[in-house]
């Protein structure tokens, strides 16, 4: 803890001294947001936000950028008096720094066609709408489950060389493997695949265990290579990548006896499968209407499931059994999507997907539609959103019994130029083994407040 409150203060401090730079420019943005379940009147998120970006250009050699945020988040976690006592009063007010981006750019690096970027970076390719199974180089940041396309910043080499007056070759490096953060609280298995246990069992603690990949350059690093140009009116790409799925994957699973009734204790070992990733992805109109679509074929390495369980036939002895997790079978991810503004102002978009962010394997991928259609009113000083949400079908044969569907409303209030405050819901419904079904009793109403500068 001590060592956190350094870490504030230092900041701080480093933030007081830039601000007395001509060169260098500070924004960024405040953000207040509360959410309550409908279903028994719970707040179920509670936080405050001040993100910093900090940036400048001392000449025209090189550039720099930097996004800190600091926050406010959950509730108070106060189990007994001495933790109102505690000076840092993170029991009573938790409360924690995030170091997202920390980067330089270097133009002209060796040659006057190469820009290079090193540092703490967050790396979006695609052009889909939140959903890129392209961009596979920072990690998925998911902590908030309803905010799909957040990402983390990796330390990266990424370097531009622009060939040609439309052709840009853009090369990555990572050193170190990032994985992606998860959902808490009851949101927690979410992504997670159902657990089926054998007959007859049942599970009293469930335990789990993370291995990442070794710190070496050939376990650990990843790297991504990506062609851009135009053709026609279109913006294309290709792209590869090479590394690590950043969610884990259950390779061991232990259940220990713990009574003659069949509790069992439940251990499981997660890892990172290696994957490589040909992508590809176009932008453009037809008409007035905007078009975009994404692709990724990815090749996973095959990855074996352990399984010990007490035996069923030799009273007493544990079994063990080889199965797969994750087979070494290419699967191909892909969104089209569109969006279109009426004569009336009325906006509209929309995308296909197919394999969700979690979805992985040959057989596994689910199909998900997304749309949403907003109005502004009073001179754009009010948006609603009368429509908006996702629907997930994960078995067309019996569309009634396994689906999902997430309807998201909202109303936008632009109180000035630097001010909005949004109230909105997240209604969820649905059936079957499905990422939305999962969820469906956790209704909830949000109200945000957010102030640039």
């Amino acid at each position: 803890m001590k060592k956190r409150n350094l870490l504030a203060t230092a900041t701080i401090m480093i933030i007081g001294t830039l601000i007395g730079q001509e060169e260098v420019s500070i924004n960024g943005y405040l953000q207040t947001d509360n959410r309550l379940r409908t279903g028994n009147n719970e707040f179920s998120w509670n936080e405050n936000r001040l993100n910093l970006q900090l940036e400048g250009a001392p000449s025209d050699q090189y550039h720099y950028f930097s996004e800190i945020r600091l926050r406010g988040f959950g509730f108070p976690d106060v189990n007994q008096s001495s933790d109102l006592q505690l000076p840092e009063k993170n029991k009573v007010y938790r409360w924690g720094l995030e170091f997202r981006e920390a980067y330089v750019d270097l133009y002209g690096f060796g040659s006057e066609n190469l820009d290079v970027r090193i540092g703490r970076q967050i790396v979006s390719w695609g052009t889909a709408d939140a959903f890129n199974p392209t961009s596979n180089i920072s990690p998925d940041d998911l902590e908030d489950i309803y905010n799909f396309g957040q990402r983390l910043g990796t330390n990266a080499i990424n370097a531009n060389y622009y060939w040609r007056d439309n052709l840009t070759v853009n090369g990555i490096f990572v050193p170190i493997f990032t994985p992606a953060t998860l959902p808490s609280g009851d949101f927690s298995g979410a992504f997670a695949p159902p657990m089926e246990l054998p007959p007859g069992l049942i599970a009293r603690y469930l335990s789990d265990v993370v291995i990442l990949p070794d710190r070496t350059i050939s376990k650990s690093s990843q790297y991504a290579l990506k062609v851009a140009s135009n053709l026609f009116t279109y913006d294309v790409s290709l792209s590869y990548f090479k590394g690590q799925d950043d969610f884990p994957i259950a390779s061991n699973v232990t259940f220990t006896p713990v009574d003659t009734m069949g509790t069992m204790d439940i251990s499981t070992v997660l890892m990172y499968p290696e994957v490589g990733v040909i992508g590809g992805d176009f932008a453009g109109s037809i008409g007035s209407v905007g078009v975009w679509g994404e692709g990724a074929l990815t090749y996973p390495k095959k990855v074996s499931m352990i399984t010990i369980s007490p035996s069923f036939i030799t009273p007493g002895q544990m079994d063990t059994i080889q199965t797969t997790a994750l087979d070494d079978e290419p699967y191909l991810k892909f969104v089209l999507g569109g969006d279109y503004t009426f004569k009336n102002g009325l906006y509209f978009n929309t995308q296909y997907i197919r394999g969700f962010i979690h979805e992985r394997g040959k057989g596994t991928l689910n199909d998900y539609f997304s749309f949403r259609l907003e109005k502004k009113f009073l001179n754009d000083e009010l948006k609603v959103v009368p429509i908006g949400g996702a629907i997930a079908i994960n078995n067309w044969d019996d569309v009634e019994n396994n689906y999902g569907l997430v309807y998201a409303p909202e109303v936008v209030y632009y109180f000035s130029d630097n001010v909005e405050l949004s109230l909105g819901a997240f209604i969820l419904d649905g059936k079957g083994e499905n990422l939305f079904g999962s969820i469906k009793d956790k209704d909830e109403i949000y109200l945000k407040v957010k102030v640039t500068f």
